[in-house]
């Protein structure tokens, strides 16, 4: 099995070189977050054509065989790559133009999820990794740039160390309930003076008419 993490960015990067059809993680950068209170969120587990710190790049359609065979749910949530501590639950896993998009939900009754959901909200942890194997690969013999080009995906975590820094998750600011301003509040008061004086004067001439 072949390990990549990113320990620190004035630390030295070790790099192993793979043995292809061995389990490999991939880690990205998501610096923006969607995430709702629920624990809904979403953004890019893997970018297309964009080299990462071991030198390796995804191309377009990698994961198309893996989610063909694989529903959502079939590929695991984890954190940290533990699989003792799955989080939740994939809801949808899909290629568009840029990479892999992800969309998951919390498991908010785990403890973990719960501490993770706490963190991602405060962008303490906002990373995503994805655990594969390479089905197919190609490596140029000049530049030591691996091309992936089918994967076996198995699972994807959320992770504290990126490897892919250009990859973002989104970040959404959810509705509340709007506050009332200074100013609202001037012109709430106002109105309900003038309704006041209008009933007042209403309620007089109404007396003088009886």
């Amino acid at each position: 099995m072949t390990r990549r993490s990113l320990t620190s960015a004035s630390q030295r990067i070790r790099q192993v070189r793979p043995v292809e059809g061995a389990s490999e993680r991939k880690t990205i950068s998501p610096a923006e977050m969607r995430v709702s209170p629920e624990g809904v969120f979403e953004g890019y587990a893997s970018l297309f054509n964009t080299m990462d710190l071991g030198r390796d790049i995804v191309v377009p359609g990698a994961f198309r065989n893996t989610l063909q065979r694989r529903s959502p749910s079939g590929v695991k949530l984890l954190w940290q790559h533990d699989p003792r501590e799955p989080i939740g639950t994939w809801l949808s896993l899909q290629e568009d133009n840029r990479g892999l998009r992800v969309v998951g939900q919390l498991n908010l009754a785990v403890a973990r999820a719960r501490d993770a959901l706490a963190l991602i909200q405060r962008a303490e942890v906002d990373g995503l990794s994805i655990g594969f194997r390479t089905e197919k690969a190609v490596r140029d013999p000049a530049t030591g740039v691996r091309s992936l080009l089918a994967l076996d995906l198995w699972e994807v975590s959320l992770v504290t160390f990126p490897m892919l820094p250009g990859a973002r998750i989104e970040r959404r600011r959810y509705a509340r309930s709007p506050q009332p301003t200074e100013t609202d509040g001037g012109i709430a008061a106002a109105i309900r003076q003038a309704s006041r004086r209008l009933a007042a004067s209403q309620a007089e001439r109404g007396g003088r008419s009886r």
